[in-house]
């Protein structure tokens, strides 16, 4: 366990934003990881999870309290099922998969952040979910005070959520265990429409796993979503917004607002979402409103490549990334009567 004091936390992130913590405590193994929990809990002291820092939005102010960075480790296979240790970083750990012939995870490619995270977010792309394949959740239940096991169902996965979000104060993450599919050496069905027209598949086909794999970092390069520390397009949180699920009265309300602005012929993305619930694209709300690729003045602006991007030009604030998000919800919100809400966890700032 390695101890820094006053430590920065702007490098921990792919926003490259936040003041420091009062402590940074970097663990190694699940023993480290519940030893600083519990000295956090014991202590009364204010508790910081970092695992990629990919889904964090550090306030400039930074943390008064201990920051916990998650750096375990672990890849174990077994057949078709797959452990990973919480601090594993996940495209790396997708490549893996791939490269034993496993599928399932293959158009997960290149998110980044740890593994640890995916299934507090329900970390989906390109036509899957973690929750598709994870079966087990090993975490650290700081209510109980004992490490749990749960099981797929005990998750509460849902688009972009799980139990660990719902309760983020109670759960730490130390292991994942996955049920892979050996389907000799092809992908899962491919589901997104994207990646189909792009491979030249129909919905539900298979292909070659790498081909897959390789094929969505692809796409996801083009806009900016694969890490590059050159490429000021990356320096951002990936999706910085989700994708809104209205209910059918809320949708015909906005889909009249669609019609009223941009003409009847206009219709947005809308895809089944449960419930009698339809989802739409935040992307397209946002470019929609007025707010293109490339958008803003400052050291913070939308992705050149993709609208669902804020990112950090390289000066930046984090101040400077919430004026941004504010507009921008503001403006869609204007426009059609929809409220984005930030994909990003916020620590000291709101959005």
């Amino acid at each position: 366990m390695h101890v820094l004091h006053d430590a920065p936390l702007a490098p921990l992130t792919t926003f490259r934003l936040g003041g420091p913590a009062t402590r940074l405590v970097t663990a190694t193994t699940d023993d480290e990881v519940v030893a600083a929990v519990r000295e956090a809990d014991d202590s009364g002291t204010p508790l910081l999870l970092i695992g990629g820092g990919s889904n964090l939005v550090i306030g400039d102010k930074g943390f008064e309290g201990t920051a916990l960075r998650i750096a375990t480790r672990g890849f174990a296979l077994d057949g078709t099922r797959l452990e990973l240790a919480a601090g594993e970083v996940w495209s790396d750990a997708v490549a893996r998969t791939v490269e034993a012939g496993l599928a399932g995870v293959e158009c997960l490619a290149g998110i980044p952040g740890s593994a640890g995270a995916t299934p507090i977010q329900n970390v989906g792309a390109y036509g899957q979910e973690v929750s598709a394949t994870i079966t087990e959740v090993v975490a650290y239940d700081r209510r109980a005070r004992e490490t749990v096991t749960l099981a797929n169902a005990d998750c509460a996965f849902s688009y972009r959520h799980s139990r660990f979000k719902a309760d983020p104060e109670r759960y730490v993450v130390l292991r994942v265990r996955f049920g892979l599919e050996d389907a000799g050496g092809l992908s899962a069905p491919v589901r997104y429409a994207e990646t189909a027209r792009v491979l030249g598949v129909g919905p539900g086909d298979r292909v070659e796993l790498a081909l897959a794999r390789q094929t969505v970092l692809r796409l996801r390069a083009g806009k900016g979503m694969v890490l590059d520390p050159e490429d000021h397009d990356t320096w951002s949180a990936g999706s910085f917004f989700t994708n809104p699920i209205l209910e059918q009265e809320a949708y015909d309300a906005f889909l009249a607002r669609v019609h009223e602005r941009l003409g009847t012929d206009v219709n947005p993305p809308a895809f089944p979402a449960g419930d009698g619930r339809i989802k739409t694209s935040a992307a397209w709300l946002i470019d929609k409103a007025g707010f293109t690729k490339g958008y803003g003045e400052g050291p913070a602006r939308i992705s050149t490549k993709h609208t669902l991007a804020l990112t950090n030009r390289g000066a930046a604030t984090t101040e400077d990334l919430l004026a941004l998000a504010r507009e921008v919800v503001a403006g869609v919100r204007a426009a059609f009567g929809v409220t984005l809400v930030n994909e990003p966890v916020t620590v000291g700032v709101v959005l």
